[in-house]
């Protein structure tokens, strides 16, 4: 892997994590419209305390993007400016769902406010998704402004991803909130919650196989890259995972189903940049719209030290709101004994005391050396202080509270 793509790599990452845990927000606003209220209120409650943490992995693919590739992020901004903005708007309303409903007094205005927010979490999802259908199709020239506003985004391909983006964010919610379900031992909301997770499932697989069929007929050279070319494996993988996804919520298993959920989406999008490599964007490459050496230096070097605070604080969160020591919109202090369990287990193992020796070579071969060699040991090194950093925050971010000790 050469510097200039490695950015872009955490970039895929970055929106991964977006595709799965902001989409897991927007799904819970659709499952807050209806219903009994009792389900409204568990899908409220799980996300509530999250969402914003969810929600920062947007605004690190644009920065990471906008920083690493300052050419290819002008030309998408300026042509997608439309969709764009449209699903910055849904993301404002959303967040302002959460403040507006503390201040409620009648049902009638909790009702406006839950749809108001579920109108918004079916824009934003589809936006982004006719977003990236349009960067995919070779619908984004590189310029400012070159591309079309309209058709740039609104076309077959554009409209199928959106289509689907907004299915999965129902489906994916579905899953994590049967799964916050069984922590909680509420069988009443993880068999409806299960329920609407097969049937979403279901829906999303249809969508899935027209979206190919769309996809066969506006772009053939994509179509052909993702099946029998480059980006087949991911679409494999994305499938299998999708299928174990299915098996699992069937027979009742919806924490493992979170992460082989998480993989589909990954899995998908690994394949979409496979097929699409080298190219970024029509005629520019990803070598040749990566920004100087030294500024992908300086990118990687503050992803790694932001990765320091951003990794912990997060398994912590989750942490905390997954045991049931977060409520919603409110301080919920946590007994002597649970912060016994959190600092014990913050403590750092061997996998933390390898990712700071590596986060150490990495900047010392970055700023202290001048030779090629030198770079590219600690370009690995802070890429190892990442991987092994967040293998050693996931155990804390999966453990179940079930499997703490007593007292």
């Amino acid at each position: 892997m050469t510097l200039q793509a490695l950015p872009l790599c955490i970039v895929l990452i970055g929106l991964a994590l977006y595709v799965v845990l902001g989409g897991a927000d927007y799904g819970a606003a659709l499952w807050e419209t209806g219903g009994d209220e009792r389900l409204r209120r568990h899908a409220h409650e799980s996300m509530a305390p999250v969402w914003e943490a969810n929600h920062v992995w947007l605004i690190f693919v644009l920065t990471v993007t906008w920083t690493a590739y300052p050419v290819a992020f002008g030309s998408i901004a300026s042509t997608l400016c439309v969709p764009l903005f449209l699903a910055g708007l849904g993301i404002i309303v959303r967040g302002a769902a959460y403040a507006l409903r503390t201040g409620t007094t009648t049902e009638r205005q909790m009702r406006r406010i839950n749809r108001a927010s579920a109108a918004a979490s079916v824009i934003t999802p589809f936006c982004l998704g006719a977003a990236i259908g349009g960067i995919a199709s070779g619908r984004v020239p590189v310029g400012n402004a070159a591309g079309d506003l309209w058709s740039s985004w609104l076309n077959p391909t554009s409209a199928a991803i959106g289509v689907i983006a907004v299915a999965n964010t129902a489906y994916i919610s579905a899953v994590f909130l049967a799964g916050d379900a069984h922590r909680r031992d509420d069988e009443v909301a993880e068999e409806a919650f299960r329920r609407r997770a097969l049937i979403c499932g279901a829906v999303s697989g249809v969508l899935a196989l027209a979206g190919l069929v769309v996809l066969r007929g506006d772009d053939r050279a994509l179509f052909d890259d993702l099946i029998g070319g480059p980006g087949t494996p991911g679409v494999v993988v994305s499938v299998l995972a999708g299928a174990a996804t299915m098996a699992l919520v069937r027979v009742r298993r919806p924490e493992p189903a979170r992460l082989t959920a998480a993989l589909a989406v990954a899995a998908i999008i690994a394949g979409w940049a496979l097929a699409q490599e080298p190219q970024f964007l029509p005629g520019l490459t990803v070598s040749e719209a990566a920004a100087p050496r030294n500024t992908l230096i300086a990118v990687l070097v503050a992803i790694a030290f932001g990765a320091v605070v951003l990794f912990p604080s997060l398994a912590l969160l989750f942490r905390l709101a997954l045991g049931g020591h977060l409520g919603a919109g409110e301080a919920r202090a946590v007994d002597d004994a649970g912060a016994g369990d959190l600092l014990a287990a913050s403590r750092p193992g061997l996998l933390g005391r390898i990712a700071v020796g590596c986060l150490v070579v990495g900047i010392g071969f970055l700023n202290l050396a001048d030779a090629g060699w030198a770079h590219a040991i600690g370009v690995v090194a802070l890429a190892g202080f990442v991987v092994l950093g967040g293998m050693a925050a996931l155990p804390a971010l999966l453990a179940s509270p079930r499997d703490e000790p007593a007292g």
